[in-house]
């Protein structure tokens, strides 16, 4: 029962944040940028992914049915992996973001121009598409044990892969080799383009120039170390031993916490926002007339 109130309020938090910064973005022509577009397509994503698993498990959590449905099981991986991989690519789509923002400003607007924004949020989307049926109808094709206990709380493939009696060795390649593609390989390119980000930081002379781009890229740089530390520790190697043991409370903090914690570092972090907050509200900024 503490779980569940614990779960329930980050789930909340998640679901007001998420929908506040989508509700801000389209509303304030002030944010209409491509930063502010792809924080909305994370906030959608995150949305997405929250709840394709966390209803289900607060019913878990709240009575002592701790089932699931085959089909719902099915429908749960494919959504839940789909998401997790399309949030991947986006990550690193920011990363691209941020890296023009900071390093090329002159011709920002050139490259980043709305025509391509629109186009790398449908490759994102049709990434994450890609990543689940690949890897989800092998899973669901696993020879399974009579028991039926997935030891985590969400049907995941490292839990599932886990639950396989049959060998599952072919399972084990297909989820490195997903994992290399949408978590190391994307993840390279994000610390190769922060560090010419931060190449470039170091060039500008003046002090606030310098805190100005710290701020731009210190958001984005957290929330990527949130959900990739979490998800590669259980995805690369969905047998090891710390898999096994911490997995489950790994699944807990990227599905849960990461999602809440995305809209508060860039809200709170973010000038912008907290103006499009009292404009919003009719406040003023400047006079703060109401």
């Amino acid at each position: 029962m503490a779980l569940f109130v614990v779960v329930s309020v980050f789930y909340m938090v998640t679901l007001m944040g998420n929908l506040t910064i989508i509700l801000l973005s389209h509303l304030d022509p002030q944010l209409h940028t491509p930063m502010y577009f792809f924080l909305t397509q994370l906030s959608i994503l995150d949305l997405c992914f929250t709840t394709s698993c966390i209803p289900q498990m607060l019913v878990n959590l709240w009575g002592p049915d701790k089932t699931i449905s085959y089909l719902g099981c099915a429908m749960q991986l494919y959504i839940f992996l789909g998401l997790g991989a399309a949030e991947c690519v986006l990550l690193l789509v920011m990363a691209f973001d941020r890296y023009v923002a900071v390093c090329r400003p002159l011709h920002y607007a050139v490259i980043v121009h709305p025509k391509l924004c629109h186009r790398l949020a449908f490759l994102v989307w049709v990434s994450g598409v890609f990543g689940t049926l690949v890897q989800s109808p092998s899973t669901m094709k696993l020879p399974f044990c009579s028991h039926h206990r997935v030891d985590d709380f969400v049907c995941e493939v490292p839990a599932l892969i886990r639950l396989a009696c049959g060998d599952t060795h072919v399972n084990e390649l297909q989820i490195s080799v997903i994992g290399a593609v949408f978590l190391m390989g994307p993840l390279l390119l994000i610390l190769v383009s922060y560090g010419q980000i931060t190449w470039a930081v170091l060039a500008i002379q003046s002090q606030e120039g310098r805190s100005k781009a710290f701020r731009t890229c210190s958001s984005h740089l957290a929330v990527v170390f949130l959900f990739y530390c979490s998800v590669t520790a259980v995805y690369i190697r969905p047998r090891s031993q710390f898999s096994e043991k911490a997995g489950k409370f790994l699944t807990l903090f990227y599905t849960v916490v990461t999602p809440t914690l995305n809209p508060l570092i860039y809200t709170l972090r973010n000038k912008d926002v907290k103006g499009a907050l009292k404009r919003l509200f009719g406040k003023d900024t400047k006079t703060g007339v109401e």
